[in-house]
C-alpha cells in the first residue's frame, strides 16, 4: 500500500520501521474481546487455536529447532576465530569440523524453518476451512430476522475479514515469537560459557529496552480505545458527507457537514500528535538501545577495557560481536508481534461472538405441512424478551385467499408477517402451516411451502438465471424463461449482452421495478403455495407499477397470500383485512364492512384517499400505457377485482 494512503498506526505499537507497520489496531474496525477472567472458559483465541493444536505443536517444535540450528553457525564461526587468533597456526582437524558444523547447521536451519512454515500454513488452511464451514453452518441456522436486521455485515466480516486476520497469527506470528525467544536463549547460554560478565552485559540493552517499551505502552488500552473512537468519528463524518452532500448543498448547508468532517479529522490529528509526543522519547529510546550498532558498541568498548586489563582475551570478544545483537533482537520487533496478537484476539472474539449467537432450535421430530392453511393461535412476540410487540394474535388464512395486514407504522405488520417464514420464533403461542408448527418444519421444507416478495430485493452476484432459480436450483432454462415471461421481465433480460447468462453486478444494473419483477419470477418458479407479500409497488414509478401489478396477478392466483399493505387502495378486494394497532388485532373484515363500521380502518381509508387523490390521473395514464388503451387498471397488489380469479398455477 502506498505510504500516502496508509492509515497511521498507534505509536509504540511497533518497534520496526514504518514500512513494516500494520495499517492500524483492531480497535479501528471492531471491538476487542472481553478480558479473560480466572476460572472462566479459555479466551476465544485459545479456544479457536485448539482446533489446530495438533499441527501447530509440530510447527512450533520445528521452528524452535530451526532457530537453535540458526545460532550454531555463529558459534562455529566464533570457535574458528578463536583458533585463528591463537598463538600457533590451527590445523585442518581443528577447523574443518567447525566449517562443516556451520554449513550443516545453516542448511538445517533453512530446512527446519521451511518445514515449520509449511506445517503452520497447513494448520492455517485447516483452521480457515473449519471456521468458514462452522460460520456458514451457524449462519444458516440463525434467525432470518437477525440476519435481515444486520444486513449480513457481521457474518461477512467474520467469514472474510476476521478469518483472514487469523492467518498472520497462526501462520507467521507464532513461529516468529518462537524463533525470537529460542535463538537468544541459546546465544546467551553459549556466551555465559565464554565470559559470564560480558554475557550479563549483553542482557542490559534488552532489559533497558523492555523498560522503555513498557513506559511507551503504559495506558495503551485506553488510548487504543480513543484511537478507534477517533477513527470511527472520521468514518461517520465521511459517510455523512458523502451520502448527504447533494441534499445539504441543495439547501445551502453543505458547509456544515464539511465542517463536521474537518472537525473529526482535526480531532484525530490532535489526538494522534499528542499520543506520539508522549510516547516518542520512550519508544525511540527502546529502539535505540537494542539497535545492533549500540549493542556492538557497548560490548566492544567494554571488551576492549577487559582485554587491556587482562581480564579476557581478544579471541573471547569474537562470540560477543557475533551473538551479542541476537540477545537483544526480540525487543526490536516485539511491538509488531504484540499488535498482531491483539488483532488475532479481536478477530477471534468477534468470531466467537457470532458463533455464540443463539440459533433457531431444531426439532427432533420434523413435520411436513399438509395443505396451505395458515393459523396463528395466541401469538405474542418480543424482540428483547421484555416488551411485546405482538400480543394475543389469533388469525386464520384459508387456502387460496388473500389476507391483508394494515395499520399505522409500528403496529407490528412486518413483525407478524415475518413469523410465517420463521424469520423469528414466537414468544408464546404457535404458527402453523398445513397443521404443522413452523418450528417443527425443517427450513428447506418450510421455504418450499412459504415464499415471499419483499420491497427490498437482494440480487446475488451471479447470472440472472441463477438469481431467478434460487428457490429451485434444478429448474431448467425453459422453466426460468417461462417464469421471467410471466413476471414481465423477459424482454429486459433478453436485451442484456449475455441474456440470462449475464452476471448481475458486472456493469449490469436493474432498476427498482426490474428487480421487483426478478423477485416475482423467483417466487413464480419456486411455486410456494403460501406467499408473504410486502407491497412491491410502494416505490415504483407508475409505468413499472403497472408491469409489477400484472406480474403479481399471475403470482397471486390460487395461492394463500398474506399481504403487508401500506396503501389501503391496494387491498380493497382482499378476502380479509386485518387492522393492527399497538401489536393487537383491532379490526378484521372485508373492505366494505370495515368502512361501514367507521373504526380505525375507515379513518385510515379517508386519510389516504385525501392524500392520494391528486396522484390518481398519473397512475391511470401509466396503467393505460402498460396495458393498452382502455385496459382495466389492476389493483396495486396485482390482484384482480376478485382475488380468486386469475391465471391458475
Amino acid at each position: 500500500m502506498p505510504a500516502e494512503h496508509r492509515r497511521p498506526g498507534p505509536p509504540g505499537a511497533s518497534a520496526t520501521s514504518a514500512a513494516q507497520r500494520e495499517p492500524g489496531p483492531p480497535a479501528a474496525h471492531g471491538e476487542p474481546g472481553p478480558p479473560h477472567v480466572p476460572g472462566a472458559p479459555p479466551s476465544p483465541l485459545l479456544g479457536i487455536l485448539r482446533e489446530v493444536r495438533g499441527r501447530l505443536a509440530p510447527a512450533v517444535a520445528l521452528q524452535a529447532a530451526g532457530a537453535l540450528a540458526g545460532v550454531m553457525p555463529f558459534i562455529a564461526l566464533a570457535r574458528i576465530a578463536v583458533h585463528l587468533t591463537g598463538g600457533s597456526p590451527p590445523s585442518g582437524d581443528d577447523l574443518w569440523p567447525l566449517v562443516t558444523l556451520a554449513c550443516l547447521s545453516g542448511l538445517a536451519a533453512l530446512a527446519l524453518g521451511s518445514a515449520a512454515g509449511f506445517v503452520s500454513h497447513l494448520a492455517d488452511n485447516d483452521l480457515q476451512l473449519t471456521l468458514r464451514r462452522r460460520l456458514a453452518d451457524h449462519a444458516g441456522r440463525l434467525p432470518l430476522g437477525w440476519i435481515t436486521a444486520r444486513g449480513g455485515a457481521e457474518i461477512e466480516r467474520a467469514v472474510r475479514d476476521d478469518v483472514r486476520a487469523l492467518h498472520t497469527l497462526v501462520a507467521h506470528t507464532l513461529l516468529d515469537v518462537t524463533a525470537l525467544f529460542t535463538a537468544p536463549v541459546l546465544a546467551l547460554a553459549y556466551l555465559l560459557t565464554v565470559d559470564w560478565r560480558l554475557a550479563l552485559l549483553s542482557v542490559l540493552p534488552l532489559a533497558l529496552g523492555a523498560h522503555l517499551f513498557g513506559r511507551a505502552m503504559s495506558g495503551a488500552a485506553a488510548q487504543m480505545g480513543e484511537y478507534g473512537a477517533a477513527l470511527g468519528r472520521i468514518s461517520s463524518a465521511a459517510v455523512e458527507f458523502a451520502n448527504g452532500i447533494a441534499v445539504l448543498k441543495t439547501f445551502g448547508r453543505g458547509r456544515n457537514v464539511h465542517d463536521r468532517f474537518l472537525s473529526a479529522t482535526d480531532g484525530f490529528s490532535d489526538f494522534f500528535t499528542a499520543w506520539v509526543r508522549t510516547t516518542l522519547v520512550a519508544s525511540t529510546g527502546a529502539l535505540l538501545v537494542v539497535s545492533p550498532v549500540l549493542v556492538l558498541l557497548l560490548l566492544v568498548v567494554t571488551g576492549a577495557v577487559f582485554v587491556v586489563n587482562g581480564w579476557t582475551t581478544g579471541a573471547a570478544l569474537v562470540p560477543f560481536v557475533l551473538l551479542g545483537p541476537v540477545v537483544a533482537a526480540p525487543m526490536s520487533v516485539v511491538g509488531t508481534r504484540i499488535q498482531q496478537i491483539r488483532a488475532g484476539q479481536a478477530a477471534a472474539a468477534r468470531i466467537a461472538g457470532l458463533l455464540a449467537t443463539p440459533v433457531l432450535p431444531q426439532t427432533a421430530t420434523p413435520a411436513t405441512p399438509e395443505g396451505s392453511r395458515v393459523s396463528m393461535r395466541d401469538v405474542s412476540f418480543s424482540y428483547d424478551g421484555r416488551s411485546d410487540v405482538l400480543r394475543g394474535i389469533d388469525l386464520d388464512l384459508e387456502p387460496g385467499t388473500v389476507t391483508a395486514l394494515v395499520g399505522p407504522s409500528g403496529s407490528g405488520k412486518s413483525t407478524l408477517a415475518s413469523l410465517l417464514p420463521r424469520f423469528h420464533d414466537v414468544t408464546t403461542g404457535a404458527v402453523t402451516i398445513g397443521g404443522a408448527d413452523v418450528r417443527d418444519v425443517p427450513a428447506a421444507e418450510l421455504y418450499r411451502h412459504v415464499g415471499f416478495v419483499l420491497q427490498d430485493v437482494r440480487l446475488l452476484r451471479a447470472s440472472v438465471a441463477d438469481n431467478i432459480r434460487l428457490g429451485r436450483p434444478e429448474a431448467t432454462g425453459e422453466e426460468v424463461e417461462r417464469a421471467a415471461r410471466a413476471a414481465r421481465i423477459h424482454d429486459r433480460i433478453a436485451a442484456l449482452p449475455g441474456g440470462y447468462a449475464t452476471e448481475v453486478g458486472t456493469g449490469v444494473a436493474f432498476s427498482g421495478g426490474e428487480a421487483q419483477r426478478l423477485s416475482i419470477a423467483r417466487a413464480l418458479l419456486a411455486d410456494a403455495p403460501v406467499l408473504v407479500l410486502d407491497e412491491a409497488t410502494a416505490y415504483a414509478d407508475p409505468y413499472s407499477e403497472a408491469l409489477i401489478q400484472t406480474a403479481l396477478s399471475t403470482l397471486a392466483a390460487g395461492r394463500t397470500l398474506l399481504v403487508i399493505a401500506h396503501r389501503l387502495s391496494t387491498v380493497r378486494h382482499a378476502d380479509q383485512i386485518v387492522v393492527l394497532d399497538g401489536g393487537r388485532i383491532a379490526e378484521r373484515g372485508r373492505h366494505e364492512e370495515l368502512r361501514a363500521a367507521g373504526g380505525r380502518y375507515a379513518r385510515l381509508w379517508k386519510a389516504q384517499a385525501r392524500a392520494g387523490a391528486s396522484q390518481a390521473p398519473a397512475g391511470t395514464k401509466a396503467r393505460e400505457r402498460a396495458g393498452g388503451p382502455g385496459a382495466p387498471a389492476p389493483a396495486a397488489l396485482g390482484l384482480p377485482d376478485d382475488p380468486r380469479e386469475g391465471t391458475p398455477r
